[in-house]
């Protein structure tokens, strides 16, 4: 077998999944697609290296289940339903809506690595057919019109927030729970309003960090690009204290971390990228 090239970056990624999953195999390949949207050749072979596995078998499990990939998937994957019931409904409409609009055919992504196209044989929903199913969100009853505006919304934000109109979106000002400084900078907006400033690290990574003060918009600037599903750690940019919090995210479990909102109270928000966990606790 050729020697493993893996990268720092997958060795993290494989050990993590292993520590937190053990020797179950399908829960370490889900981690590792998961994070990077399809399963890496040299990552297969770290994984068999670190489990003490033949890679052969790495590779029979991974082939057997049709929702591993070997090679790139896309941002945002699009299931339709072609099952019998979905069929009968107008599903290969819709999947031929997909293709037009997006311009690949079933199994491929688009140049950009912004969309999949996939279809299954049954995804359980036949009374509420013909389904889709977007980055795991399912929507039924879908219309050729319906699902084109899916695709514009997920390409332009499927969460995003009204910042102007939304009545429960408003500015909050926090400071460090150590130091007690502030840890806002008008300086520096984000969504026209004073952003909240920090300093993070992940990986080997080590920089300025942006919040939206906006309490309800999940916008944000950064020193570098973090890459979907990161944990990073989070400090205060003038005495360098580490701001996690000691409860979890009751979204993803990851951890916390803690300000103190200067009116009086507390807020939290979630350690891990991509993830909408906060409290608010006036």
């Amino acid at each position: 077998m050729e020697p493993t090239k893996v990268t720092i970056e997958q060795e993290s990624i494989v050990s993590a999944a292993i520590k937190k999953h053990g020797k179950v195999l399908i829960s370490v390949l889900q981690e590792i697609q998961k994070y990077y949207k399809y399963l890496p050749r040299d990552a297969m072979k770290f994984i068999a290296l670190k489990l003490d596995m033949p890679l052969r078998d790495v590779y029979g499990v991974a082939s057997f289940y049709k929702s591993f990939s070997f090679t790139p998937k896309g941002k945002h994957i699009i299931t339709t339903c072609l099952g019998t019931a979905c069929h009968v409904r107008g599903g290969q409409k819709i999947v031929d809506t997909i293709t037009q609009d997006l311009k690949i055919n079933p199994g491929e992504t688009t140049p950009d690595h912004m969309f999949t196209q996939e279809t299954a044989a049954c995804l359980g929903c036949c009374a509420i057919g013909p389904i889709v199913v977007i980055d795991g969100d399912y929507y039924s009853n879908m219309r050729p019109d319906k699902v084109k505006k899916l695709i514009h919304q997920t390409r332009n934000g499927l969460n995003k927030v009204d910042i102007k109109h939304d009545k429960k979106i408003f500015p909050i000002e926090v400071i460090c729970p150590r130091c007690n400084h502030t840890l806002m900078k008008p300086e520096h907006p984000v969504d026209g309003f004073p952003c909240i400033h920090v300093t993070i690290s992940f990986k080997r990574q080590h920089g300025w960090l942006r919040l939206s003060s906006l309490y309800g918009s999940y916008n944000f600037e950064s020193e570098f690009e973090i890459p979907m599903d990161t944990e990073a750690n989070f400090f205060c940019p003038h005495c360098h204290a580490d701001l996690s919090g000691t409860s979890e995210c009751p979204e993803c479990g990851a951890k916390m971390i803690l300000m103190i909102v200067k009116a009086g109270g507390i807020v939290q928000v979630c350690s891990r990228r991509g993830c909408k966990g906060h409290l608010l606790d006036i």
